[in-house]
């Protein structure tokens, strides 16, 4: 046997070498997962209920609950929120189907109820703990075990989104998506790899030479398999394929330019999306046209364009090589034909034209209007209007961010030099990486990824100049059990000790630091909108609808069915999830965006309907018709329930986030709800008369006082918060008289007809109704309403509040007058009683 033969590694040697880094990414993989239910207390609470993260954590326990009970179908359409129009569920379907089939398996067929919120509480840190092994892959094929090694430490370690986005209770598919889009990289860079090592080309399909294809093919189809597992994680993949193909050309043009073979690449490429064609084809909803939001035509031809892309990039190639055309024809033709084809479908597809268009704003541009007031869509460089790094280093640490760029400097200078596929992959990646950024931060949980590559790449050329490839060969050579240990260390030199210990106060310990800072607690609702949701639960009339099914969408052009029973509940976006999983009521506004009214793009647009337009009317008659306008029968509100919290009612963030001006900004009508007062020392700016007199302001803070058609019927147990300071405004600047203490942080009021009461006293006679009205928490205020009798001496009043109490099958309300209403005017007052059925049914009570 030659000594060539001899050589070539073994399957078991390749094992046994590979076994110590298998053990220490396996011991990081352990530590990541750690880090991550460190909260688990405030997930899990002593009572027994699960409170998931965020927002959208809920909706995908609702999903996923849904799913089970209807499986294998999933709900594409949902009535139950965003009343009385239904949503289209933009989520992709394959992370509720891990939970789904993880919890049968699981549960043997029937999973619990318990189970199934374990099973979804535990599963952003087990994805988020696998990321580790991808990077850590990424890492050792652009510098070795030691940069492989250092990349997974950093990413397990990284804080900022990423890190809140797996942790345990934050029950959403953006783990999934890092999870994914990392492995369809390290898979396709594994593909490139391979293929060009092993020289590939089309001929070898043809002669089907399967011992060159079987390695580089079987890459690709795993790159295949994991950008559509990323694709039906997330309808927006369509960004990952954004970069392949920008990296394929430019990949081409310079192999074009030093006269080497591409064909490596062309059959990487058209082999990787040929198997997500594949498997994304099943799952196109075709009668959804082209758009990116929901899984379309758009997404299948994605697929099959990059395929194709790969196919006559190459036959470009052949074709140039084969007429010996000059180099630099190469890349013109290449612009030309994406023009001519823009060109084409403006013309054929314009609908697939305007999209193609206009994704690199939604994606890499600042957002305006409402669009500026949803943290994740805003700049993580203009945070608040104006440069800062301030989030940079929240969600990164500086010595991270600044590595990374020093490290992707490193690798552009490496590549120069001696360009590899991966090295350019890898450069084409973290660049368009870090222009999303730029535009959203949502794309920092992804950065993160490129922050642990590239901070580990510069850390591993660091220890090459100390020569650790040297220390490391060492050590497999000369370490065959723990009882060589103490020999080895022999070998390790002074400046291999102090780089790393250099890497680890720079990047490794601020990470650290901040992961544990970042891992104390948990964010979703708390205790007050947990209550309140449990209260409507329980205390609201059953809207009519089957809370478990899934309901066909309808016919294009027309409305969902709703029963007559059916009703929304409005309030702030932010909160429908909540109020629909853990209430099971039908929210008018969701998290998807949808039900927020406001203007689009000017303020001469007109106003639409819905949560924006409500909160902020200037008149119970301003908000009413916004309320009736949202439902499109004429008889009828678009919402029984109201539902508020101080967040929502307050201008300026302090002990509490500040939603008001968000609401306002909308309508692209946000000036004006505060002003500048001189206190004697300086300028303070106060809320205004407009604030005071918008709808959030009316309810929230004083209590619906005066409405005629909008009663208190539950309140949450306070919190400290600013609200007894916006109350001392009021009394101070405006003339009024109440109680300047914090009041319920949530509160819940009902919109009904409200009753008539009508009399007669002396013609032009002042007259005021009040009582006063006793909430669950203990608290009273007076409600009251003064008018002024005609000419011939009669008044009437519309009053929300019932004296007698509750009817079954009504809204059992625990906020009540805690005695008959006072009508009084000159000497003379008279009690006044009025039902409940009054109330709801708009009738008239004589006095």
């Amino acid at each position: 046997m030659s000594s060539q033969a001899r050589s070539v590694p073994t399957f078991k040697s390749k094992i046994k070498s590979s076994l110590p880094y298998t053990l220490i990414v396996s011991i990081i993989g352990f530590m990541a997962f750690w880090i991550r239910i460190r909260p688990s207390d405030s997930v899990f609470l002593s009572n027994g209920f699960v409170r998931f993260g965020g927002n959208d954590p809920w909706y995908h326990m609702r999903t996923l609950n849904l799913l089970l009970e209807n499986y294998p179908n999933r709900v594409f359409y949902n009535p139950m929120t965003n009343y009385p129009n239904g949503s289209y569920i933009h989520f992709g379907p394959l992370f509720d189907q891990m939970m789904a089939i993880t919890s049968l398996f699981l549960g043997m067929g029937n999973p619990g109820q318990e189970l199934v919120n374990t099973i979804g509480a535990y599963f952003p840190a087990v994805l988020g703990a696998l990321t580790v092994i991808p990077v850590y892959y990424i890492g050792k094929y652009l510098g070795g075990h030691k940069t492989g090694i250092l990349a997974a430490i950093l990413i397990a370690l990284a804080p900022g989104q990423f890190l809140g986005r797996s942790l345990i209770g934050f029950t959403d598919h953006h783990v999934a998506e890092t999870l994914f889009s990392t492995f369809f990289m390290m898979f396709f860079m594994l593909a490139l790899i391979s293929a060009k090592e092993r020289g590939l080309r089309f001929e070898h399909i043809k002669n089907k030479e399967w011992d060159t294809l079987k390695e580089p093919l079987a890459y690709s189809a795993m790159a295949g398999i994991m950008y559509s597992a990323y694709q039906l994680s997330w309808p927006g993949a369509s960004l990952f394929l954004l970069i392949t193909l920008v990296y394929a050309v430019i990949q081409y043009v310079i192999n074009n330019f030093r006269n080497e073979n591409s064909d490596y690449l062309g059959v990487s490429g058209t082999a990787t999306f040929l198997v997500s064609t594949i498997l994304i084809l099943p799952f196109i909803h075709f009668d959804m046209g082209f758009s990116m939001f929901y899984y379309s035509w758009f997404h299948l031809a994605t697929v099959i364009g990059a395929m194709t892309c790969f196919i006559i990039l190459s036959f470009f190639e052949k074709e140039f090589k084969r007429r010996n055309l000059k180099a630099y024809y190469y890349p013109l033709i290449i612009v030309g034909v994406f023009i001519f084809w823009l060109i084409a479908a403006k013309i054929a597809v314009p609908s697939l034209y305007s999209m193609v268009i206009s994704a690199p704003h939604s994606i890499f541009g600042i957002q305006t209007g409402g669009l500026t007031t949803i943290a994740e869509a805003t700049s993580i460089f203009y945070p608040y209007g104006e440069f800062s790094f301030s989030r940079v280093f929240d969600y990164f640490t500086a010595p991270a961010f600044f590595a990374s760029i020093v490290g992707m400097l490193l690798l552009t200078s490496s590549f120069a030099r001696k360009p590899k596929p991966e090295q350019l992959l890898a450069l084409v990646w973290g660049l368009f990486m870090f222009m999303a950024i730029y535009g959203q931060n949502r794309f920092a949980y992804y950065y993160s990824v490129n922050i642990a590559v590239m901070g580990a790449y510069l850390g591993g050329r660091l220890l090459e100049l100390v020569k650790w490839d040297e220390l490391e060969e060492s050590f497999g050579t000369k370490v065959k059990s723990l009882k060589d240990l103490p020999g080895f260390f022999r070998f390790i030199k002074i400046e291999q000790v102090f780089a790393v210990l250099a890497i680890f106060a720079v990047l490794v310990f601020p990470e650290y630091s901040s992961a544990m800072g970042q891992t104390i607690g948990t964010g979703g609702p708390n205790g007050p909108w947990i209550e309140a949701c449990l209260w409507l639960r329980s205390n609201t009339p059953d809207p009519g609808m089957d809370y478990n099914a899934t309901y066909e969408a309808p016919e294009d052009g027309k409305t969902f069915d709703y029963p007559e029973t059916a009703y929304g509940v409005m309030s702030w976006w932010d909160y429908g999830h909540w109020i629909e999983t853990i209430g099971h009521r039908m929210p008018n506004a969701n998290p998807f965006q949808a039900g927020i009214g406001g203007r689009g793009g000017s303020i001469e647009d007109e106003n639409q309907p819905g949560a924006s337009t409500f909160f902020t009317a200037q008149s119970e008659e301003e908000a009413t018709k916004m309320l009736e306008a949202v439902d499109p029968a004429p008889d009828k509100a678009g919402a029984r329930y109201i539902v508020s919290d101080i967040e929502m009612a307050s201008l300026f963030t302090g002990k509490v986030n500040a939603k008001f001006l968000p609401m306002a900004t909308w309508t692209l009508d946000s000036e004006g709800y505060y002003q500048p007062y001189w206190t004697g020392s300086g300028y303070q700016y106060l809320p205004s008369e407009r604030y005071f007199n918008s709808m959030e302001s009316r309810l929230h803070i004083l209590d619906g006082n005066g409405l005629k058609q909008y009663r208190l019927v539950h309140e949450t147990w306070m919190y400290q918060t600013d609200e007894a300071w916006y109350k001392q405004v009021y009394n101070s600047l405006y003339g009024g008289n109440i109680s300047e203490v914090d009041t319920g942080y949530v509160k819940i009021f009902e919109y009904v007809k409200g009753a008539n009461i009508a009399g007669t006293a002396s013609p032009n006679e002042t007259v005021k109704i009040s009582t006063t009205i006793l909430t669950n928490q203990g608290r009273t205020f007076e409600y009251s309403q003064l008018t002024t009798s005609d000419s011939e001496g009669r008044y009437e009043f519309t009053v929300p509040y019932s004296t007698e109490g509750s009817i079954s099958g009504e809204t059992q309300f625990d906020t009540v007058p805690a005695g008959p209403y006072f009508v009084s005017y000159g000497n003379t007052a008279k009690e006044v009683k009025v039902t409940e059925e009054a109330v709801l049914n708009g009738e008239e009570v004589k006095v």
